[in-house]
């Protein structure tokens, strides 16, 4: 395999890697749990899908009164059943595809989607995600200076009264949700509280060429973080036992898990609650509660956008929400270095950019390397095809004589091979932390690209299509083919016609890719070009130089 044909190999390689997204295995093993927690839990999901659907099979959440709550980061809604958040705004991210109004990360519409985050408590006589709850207020905003906002629900019954108890906090993306039970009745109860996360497999983001992952997703010390999707939920209930960790559900950009008290045991399963709506859920057991005394389970909620300070601050794990896969290793510096440059420009273009020139002159020897043995190529390039007419199609004399002239003239036809293998992992890497990053979401450039996370538009969209047509990924199949023109001219005419139909071909797929993208392959490509030229331009001085001195 010569050069031309391994470059030819690592595009469309990479191509259909930003096609698919890697199937993520399922590593959950059935592990035993406390008795109580099991039979409590049972209730629960018998409540789920008997209770939940309606007559004609749909999916049903039940409503009573709505409390408004607003932050500085969230407008939420909790309802008087079960005390359930049922929706939640993130006042610091737009709506998708709109220029007005707050991203809608929760939502019991149920179209177009279902995305709610209940608790409850397990055991007879005590209150669940169905049970009604009142409050003083249907009003809550953080007020000016203060640091939290408490919202307290209540629920009274069989001498019990329990408290549910939202605060949210002033700049963190982090609720904190607490049951306060405390037991007037005459026996003592053992109860288990759950908090679960609700979703429907209908509503998924991403397309066929950008592809993105929605499901659940949790996290302990002894299982690291796994993705679960839908279909696997579908299939097998996940049940895992632990004294850490967090489950819940990601999508692209943001997610949001529950997150137990640090050292409390806890039960982290999923549950198909009716059809395509899914659960995933964290159980706590809690201590026995005598007559007369009260108790506190805590939890936390994290419901908003994937920024890795917000992540990491959260919860042990949780910045893995953000998955580059394989590629972590890689993906991380990368990323670290792209916010560092970030902090000093101000904005996130001139920062690829920037990135994409340091990425360029650490590979610089390398990328050298290669375009020495392809200028090179490109110097035998006449008299290897002056040995195709000569030798016809006998192949193997043909061979003989390019091994031949190989020897003769001290070149490696697979000396550019290895620079290119070594940067791929590199490339890929930067192209999931361009993908995944929030960061990017509605972030401008100049100009017309005012969201690195959206394709360039500024020649408007092909209806029969729905191609949107922009500048940058004409000006990058524009590079492709300057690029075509510097490399050896392939002798083989089909590798020819190949080499020439590429630019196009890519030219299409990159209208669809982020803009924020495309501007890295550009910059790339233009570096590339430059550099391409300048070995190009010395090779051949040197090659008219040895034709000089052998004249003499």
């Amino acid at each position: 395999m010569d050069t031309r044909r391994l470059v030819l190999f690592v595009i469309f390689s990479f191509s259909i890697m930003m096609l698919w997204d890697a199937w993520q295995q399922k590593n959950s093993p059935a592990l035993a749990v406390q008795q109580q927690v099991e039979s409590g839990m049972q209730s629960v999901a018998s409540a789920a899908s008997s209770k939940t659907i309606a007559a004609d099979g749909a999916f049903n959440i039940e409503q009573g009164q709505r409390i408004k709550v607003v932050t500085d980061l969230f407008e939420a809604e909790i309802d008087t059943t079960g005390g359930d958040l049922r929706r939640l705004l993130l006042n610091k991210h737009r709506a998708a595809e709109t220029k007005n109004g707050s991203f809608v990360l929760m939502d019991d519409a149920q179209k177009p989607m279902l995305y709610v985050a209940q608790t409850g408590l397990l055991g007879d006589g005590l209150p669940n995600h169905k049970s009604q709850f009142t409050s003083k207020a249907n009003h809550y905003t953080l007020a000016d200076g203060a640091t939290s906002q408490e919202v307290r629900l209540t629920w009274v019954g069989n001498g019990i009264t329990v408290d549910k108890v939202y605060t949210f906090n002033r700049g963190s993306y982090v609720i904190d949700v607490a049951y306060q039970i405390s037991n007037g009745g005459e026996s003592t109860i053992t109860p288990s509280a759950y908090y679960q996360i609700v979703h429907d497999s209908k509503s998924k983001q991403g397309s066929a060429l950008m592809p993105t992952f929605t499901g659940g997703a949790y996290y302990t010390e002894a299982d690291k973080f796994k993705k679960i999707n839908f279909a696997d939920m579908e299939k097998e209930d996940l049940s895992v036992t632990s004294k850490d960790g967090w489950i819940g559900v990601i999508e692209h950009y943001f997610a949001s898990a529950w997150i137990p008290q640090a050292g409390l045991q806890r039960e982290l399963t999923t549950k198909k609650l009716a059809e395509d709506i899914f659960a995933a859920r964290a159980v706590i057991p809690a201590a026995s509660i005598a007559a007369g005394a009260s108790v506190v389970i805590k939890a936390q909620l994290f419901a908003g956008p994937q920024t890795h300070s917000d992540l990491v601050a959260a919860a042990p794990g949780l910045e893995f929400a953000v998955d580059y896969g394989w590629l972590t290793v890689v993906a991380k510096p990368l990323f670290w270095v792209l916010s560092k440059l970030y902090g000093l420009v101000s904005n996130w273009g001139v920062a690829i950019i920037l990135l994409t020139v340091l990425i360029k002159a650490a590979f610089y020897p390398l990328s050298a390397a290669s375009y020495k043995s392809m200028a090179q190529m490109r110097e035998l390039a006449p008299r290897l095809q002056a040995m195709k007419e000569k030798f016809g199609d006998d192949k193997q004399k043909m061979q003989q004589a390019m091994m031949e002239l190989y020897r003769t003239e001290k070149i490696n036809p697979m000396g550019g091979c290895l620079p290119i293998l070594i940067q791929i992992p590199v490339f890929i890497a930067l192209y999931w932390v361009l993908l995944g990053s929030v960061e990017l979401r509605y972030a401008p450039f100049f100009g017309w690209i005012q969201d690195l996370s959206a394709p360039d538009t500024l020649f408007g969209t092909l209806p029969w299509l729905n191609m949107p047509i922009g500048l940058l990924p004409i000006l990058m199949g524009a590079t492709m083919i300057i690029q075509t023109h510097l490399n050896p001219a392939p002798t083989d005419p089909i590798q020819a016609k190949v080499m020439k139909i590429m630019p196009v071909v890519f030219s299409i797929f990159f209208f669809f890719f982020p803009a924020g993208l495309v501007l890295y392959w550009l910059v790339n490509n233009i570096l590339s070009i430059w550099q391409q030229w300048y070995v190009n331009k010395s090779i051949h001085a040197a090659a008219l130089a040895k034709k000089g001195n052998a004249k003499k």
